[in-house]
């Protein structure tokens, strides 16, 4: 059965597994002739661990897209006597021939190769190895596992004009398999003789033959006293078959199911079929009829059926047949038929979609081998996400994860999948989920970006990012939803709402984070594509949200981030701040986020010659006059003239505009704000403020500073009077009103921040003993 994902804490072992497996090298392993892997000579591991690294790492090479497979991982456990192997689960392109080979000393009691594709004919023979010890076995949509190359002729010169072929193995058959008794050959490949293939195996309990044709199943009465399973999903049936499934007297579970979207089947089903298995199967707990089609009325009349509270007891059945069986079924499967909408259901778990409950029982019974139905399984489960509320919120998003973990490459799966995970972690479900849950739905989310670049997985997809706090729940793949979101970005062809909405999770993704973060996503090109963004909007002279939301990043990565600050100047990205304002004159949020950025490059001493030039400081005088969007933008442009003017007259290397002039008109600007203005700025750190106090080179600057620190702890106490005392401001400002080029203006309003952050600290001291 598929592992679910739970919500519980990894166990020990899981942790120390998934360690080892991360860091083989240093752990079990040495490197051989730095390429093979060998076991350290020490070391002997039992089956329950060996298997557990097998299975692990199988998942891991699966779902991880960081982890790195090793090719010579499975000659680790080739030895019997330091490490033992006896159930595992093998999946897709990981394992090939010389895997097997590699384990095939080994005692094996169940082995599962799940649509190993890339497995021939000389993984028969490895089987053969495991054949005295093996009691359960999967072949399941190992579809070239019959097939062996052949060279015609066998002449070595006359491989260049012919090359192989594959050939069809038609002589193997389970002889000598003498404890094998479950056995999945689901989806054999058309030629291989089931039959004759089964024939020498005693005595079978278990059989799967999903998606295999087959006209005559005469030869299952050879089981008849042993077999307790029977699976033939997708095969078309006729009266030959069902009578001699009737005389499989001892099955529990019986699965007839049908993809009724994947051929045209004869077959109908009807009600003395029913009938002939409650008389003939009386130890049926499991049956499912998913898929068929009804051919003549099995059910009850409608008056009597709507009748009393709902039952699972057989007298009461709405299926006329069940009303002869003994007790309820465990399991009922009636997903896609017309039966699933009745009201007496004689079965404890019923598959349907009538309701939430039948829906995820049908994901869980269907998503590890038919994707085909689970996908719309899964379909109805977002129908239900999004229009009611989802009454068994943990379950449907294990289930949604363990599908989408299962069927990474399957496309149905990942577009419904990523659509029902947007609705089942929205803000309702917030509170029921814990962080486990939600870092493993990150982490689909992420695998789905990776495989598909298809538009709707990609929306979907960053919808569903948006409904974490960002940055705190993604930062443990920090690195890696950045290259994602930055990849879609640089797509050459790209549909707008994404474009939107992956610019607003990197613009919330390096807001509020450290700098070294910074400076990594810097390092992957953010700067350069948040450019060539606002590049392809100025050509298209449109001003929308990505604009906005290009240069509100911009100013979020060069927050106190020198490097970041020096690729935008080497981009040429004062150019596109002039053009930017040019185009559109009246786009105040516009004008906030670009002057926030300059603020942000004025801060590094080093940059700020290169903002010296007659255009540049003429246009933050201009914008020492602009109302927009209340102070900001004056704000802004006079913070960053404040952090110029700090290097003194020398370094004004221009003639127009005067530096007095300029002075004038910064004087002129913050006398006009308003000291209550609340604000659209939000400070990690007053450090670039702080410094502008402790000089007597320009006492305006010094005054900016002041009248900066003043707004902020009276406007927001709580959050900037702790981080002013913190950062040493206090004495700072003292220092600054003792000083005699300091405007008396400006020590007037020191004393008022002083002020405010005692009264602060006075009110909030704590008087409990």
């Amino acid at each position: 059965s598929l592992k679910m994902a739970s919500d519980s804490p990894e166990s020990l072992m899981t942790l120390c597994t998934d360690y080892c497996l991360r860091n083989l090298e240093g752990t079990l392993c040495y490197l051989l002739d730095n390429e093979t892997l060998r076991l350290h000579p020490d070391i002997f591991l039992p089956s329950e661990i060996c298997d557990k690294l097998v299975n692990e790492y199988v998942e891991l090479v699966k779902t991880d897209s960081i982890f790195e497979p090793h090719e010579s991982f499975f000659t680790l456990f080739s030895d019997p006597r330091s490490t033992r192997l006896a159930r595992i689960h093998l999946r897709e392109q990981i394992v090939q021939d010389q895997d097997l080979e590699a384990i095939r000393k080994q005692d094996l009691v169940e082995l599962y190769l799940t649509n190993c594709e890339k497995l021939t004919a000389k993984s028969l023979q490895t089987l053969v190895s495991f054949s005295h010890t093996l009691i359960s076995l999967s072949l399941f949509g190992c579809c070239n596992i019959f097939y062996e190359e052949e060279n015609p002729g066998g002449c070595e010169d006359d491989c260049l004009v012919n090359p192989t072929r594959q050939v069809l193995v038609k002589d193997f058959t389970f002889e000598g398999f003498s404890r094998l008794r479950f056995l999945n050959l689901g989806r054999l490949i058309e030629g291989v003789n089931v039959e004759t293939l089964l024939r020498p195996l005693a005595s079978l309990a278990a059989l799967d033959l999903s998606g295999i044709q087959l006209n005559d199943v005469g030869f299952l009465t050879q089981w008849k006293d042993s077999l307790v399973s029977l699976v033939l999903y997708n095969m078309d049936l006729s009266e030959e078959h069902i009578q001699v499934i009737a005389q499989l007297r001892k099955l529990r579970h019986l699965d007839i199911s049908r993809d009724h979207l994947s051929s045209y089947y004869k077959f109908k089903l009807t009600r003395r079929v029913l009938n002939l298995f409650v008389e003939n199967l009386v130890n049926l707990t499991s049956l499912d009829i998913s898929g068929h089609t009804m051919l003549e009325n099995c059910t009850i009349p409608s008056m009597e059926e709507k009748m009393g509270q709902t039952s699972i007891e057989p007298a009461k059945s709405s299926i006329a047949p069940f009303r002869g069986l003994k007790r309820p079924l465990q399991f009922l499967g009636l997903f896609e038929t017309s039966l699933c909408r009745l009201t007496h259901i004689p079965a404890y778990k019923v598959s349907g979609d009538k309701n939430e409950e039948q829906v995820l029982n049908a994901i869980e019974a269907y998503t590890e081998h038919r994707p085909e139905i689970t996908s719309r399984a899964i379909n109805l489960l977002f129908d239900i996400a999004r229009i009611e509320r989802c009454s068994q919120l943990l379950r449907a998003l294990q289930l949604v994860i363990t599908a989408l973990k299962c069927h990474k490459d399957d496309k149905n799966i990942q577009v419904t999948g990523s659509a029902a995970l947007f609705y089942l972690t929205n803000s309702e479900y917030r509170m029921e989920q814990s962080v486990k849950l939600r870092r493993q739905v990150i982490q689909v989310v992420l695998n789905g970006m990776e495989s598909y670049q298809e538009v709707t997985v990609q929306r979907n997809c960053c919808l569903t990012l948006c409904n974490f706090s960002i940055p705190e729940e993604l930062e443990f793949q920090y690195r890696r939803v950045n290259e994602l979101l930055l990849n879609i970005l640089n797509q050459s062809r790209q549909d707008e709402s994404i474009q939107r909405i992956a610019v607003h999770l990197c613009n919330a993704l390096v807001c509020q984070v450290d700098n070294d973060h910074k400076e990594a996503v810097g390092k992957m090109g953010f700067v350069m594509t948040m450019l060539k963004l606002i590049q392809k909007k100025l050509a298209d002279k449109t001003c929308d949200q990505v604009m906005e939301f290009s240069w509100s990043a911009l100013w979020n990565i060069t927050d106190e981030t020198p490097d970041n600050c020096e690729m935008f100047l080497n981009y040429s990205g004062m150019k596109l701040f002039l053009e930017c304002l040019k185009e559109f004159p009246e786009k105040q949020e516009l004008h906030r986020n670009m002057l926030g950025l300059l603020g942000n490059v004025a801060e590094v001493k080093e940059l700020r010659p290169q903002l010296m030039t007659s255009q540049f400081i003429s246009v933050f005088s201009n914008l020492l006059e602009s109302k927009a969007d209340g102070i900001e933008v004056s704000y802004n442009a006079c913070g960053v003239l404040s952090h110029i003017m700090f290097d003194g007259p020398d370094a004004w290397g221009i003639c127009e505009p005067h530096r007095e002039e300029v002075v004038k008109r910064m004087w002129a600007a913050i006398q006009s704000w308003d000291i209550n203005s609340r604000r659209n700025i939000n400070y990690r750190s007053f450090e670039p403020i702080l410094r502008l106090l402790p000089q007597g080179i320009s006492p305006v600057s010094q005054h900016w500073a002041t009248w900066a620190l003043y707004n902020l702890v009276s406007v927001y106490p709580d959050k900037y009077c702790p981080l002013l005392i913190k950062e040493g401001g206090i004495p700072l400002l003292k220092d600054m009103i003792k000083m005699a080029s300091a405007r008396q203006e400006t020590k007037e309003m020191a004393r008022k921040v002083i002020e405010h952050c005692s009264n602060f600290k006075e009110e909030n001291m704590d008087t409990s003993r």
